[in-house]
């Protein structure tokens, strides 16, 4: 289960921090201010997930030292999927439809996050 843990939460980190080069492109192009039609939104969030992942990754070396991260994480994600939850189930009912792939997407890492977090048990026994 230990190295499971570790592979998935270093999968996770490498999937944000592969989200540096969409990050590069908005900023470098300004495509958040000309082809996106001035959503500055996407950058802020590009480089939460960035900086996110970088931390991932260091805590898939040591899970247990690294336990609130991979915590923060997957709250983090279940938080951000139900916000978008909201979103779709508004934008539908001003007739705007919305795509609800990224809820589940967020929704799923968030639960696959909150399995692999350590117990506060296994952290005991190591300290």
């Amino acid at each position: 289960m230990k190295r499971i843990r570790q592979i998935i939460v270093a999968l996770l980190g490498l999937f944000y921090v592969g989200l540096l080069y969409p990050l590069y492109t908005d900023l470098w192009q300004s495509k958040w201010l000309i082809e996106m039609h001035n959503e500055e939104c996407e950058p802020m969030f590009l480089t939460f997930f960035v900086t996110l992942g970088v931390f991932l990754l260091l805590a898939a070396r040591k899970p247990m030292q690294y336990r609130l991260v991979i915590a923060f994480a997957a709250w983090h994600s279940l938080a951000h999927s139900t916000t978008m939850l909201i979103q779709t189930v508004e934008a539908y009912r001003h007739g705007a439809p919305r795509d609800y792939k990224d809820v589940i997407g967020f929704g799923m890492i968030g639960i696959v996050m909150l399995l692999m977090l350590p117990s506060k048990e296994e952290v005991a026994a190591i300290a």
